[in-house]
């Protein structure tokens, strides 16, 4: 009777410690979820702008015409909530081409219409450690693109996107940046003319990928649809709503239209996490924690997952190819925040 007694004082112990354990993590969690209010966020952003607007390092693109043209002192810089609630500070409505940031929504589109599995197994998954263009990387790496946000495999998916011809296949891949962004996104003719004058090396990668059989479209082609892709205008405004609506789990927070599958969007980030900044996006996740893409027109996309998105363009770029104050900027807004997904 007297072990009895014991056992049942114990279960009611350990019932209690349950019970006011999650009472405790329940509330800890609505402090956290409340900490970061919309006045912090706004205060946050200011205080960003203000700290990096002076910084003139790194420069423009000059190996594409067009990008060396561009107003280096543009700079700004959006947030857009899971749920759509949009903070601004800066240039946010000003239009710099898309370039590699194209690379993760035609990405997602192959996937939506293939599976993960396949872009896993055809286009590849894994980091290069070498630059974005380059062409031994194909070659060191079993004869495969690695991954889709390098050029190699950025070509390879826009070549697998279902269509029986270009017109079709370009047709798709911009609906689907536009359904992203909630809105029509503009086309640079400026820029794919500069670009698709002088895209050679692209065009050797793509042949060099179809000798290999990894290509669903004619190379030439695919190469031409790619460059168009990249020669998209977006503004850090639409970087911000691109980005949230991977956030909110593939469902644009505005327009509320479904473009990805729920579970795909997870991959999509993994591949964001690994390899979104070029051959710098080992640091870049040391410092933030967040799945992120970059492009050379100075355009910069962040996420962290199930929250937020972050767009920023600022045309200044360092060694690697990537924004030099979105970056800085990007890294400062996530750590004063607290939102890097690592340290929660």
């Amino acid at each position: 009777m007297k072990n009895a007694s014991k056992s049942l004082f114990s279960l009611i112990l350990i019932v209690s410690f349950i019970f006011v354990s999650n009472i405790w993590a329940k509330e800890t969690f609505a402090l956290n979820a409340t900490s970061i209010n919309d006045a912090k966020i706004q205060a946050v952003m200011m205080e960003t702008y203000e700290k990096f607007k002076d910084d003139n390092s790194g420069k423009n693109a000059d190996y594409i015409q067009a990008l060396a043209k561009v107003d280096s002192k543009i700079f700004g810089i959006t947030l857009v909530t899971a749920d759509g609630k949009v903070f601004e500070v800066g240039d946010t409505k000003e239009l710099v081409s898309i370039q590699s940031i194209s690379k993760v929504f035609t990405a997602s589109l192959v996937m939506q219409e293939k599976g993960a599995k396949f872009l896993q197994e055809k286009i590849g998954v894994n980091a290069t450690g070498l630059a974005f263009n380059s062409v031994i990387a194909i070659e060191l790496h079993g004869r495969t693109a690695s991954n889709p946000f390098v050029n190699a495999g950025a070509i390879q998916s826009t070549s697998w996107v279902k269509a029986n011809n270009s017109e079709k296949r370009w047709f798709k891949i911009k609906q689907n940046m536009d359904d992203y962004a909630g809105r029509k996104l503009p086309f640079n003719q400026k820029v794919y003319i500069s670009e698709v004058n002088d895209n050679k090396s692209n065009q050797a990668i793509s042949k060099l990928l179809d000798a290999n059989n990894l290509m669903g479209s004619d190379p030439l082609e695919a190469t031409t649809v790619y460059t168009k892709q990249c020669s998209v205008n977006v503004s850090a405004h639409d970087l911000g709503m691109m980005g949230a609506t991977l956030a909110n789990h593939g469902v644009n927070p505005i327009t509320k239209k479904k473009v990805l599958n729920k579970e795909y969007v997870p991959k999509l980030l993994a591949v964001m996490a690994t390899a979104g900044l070029y051959d710098n996006a080992g640091d870049w996740l040391y410092a933030t924690g967040t799945p992120a893409k970059s492009g050379v027109g100075g355009g910069i996309l962040a996420v962290v997952p199930g929250k937020l998105s972050i767009g920023i363009v600022s045309p200044r770029l360092d060694k690697f190819g990537n924004s030099v104050r979105g970056q800085k900027a990007a890294t400062y807004i996530i750590n004063k925040l607290g939102l890097n997904p690592l340290a929660q």
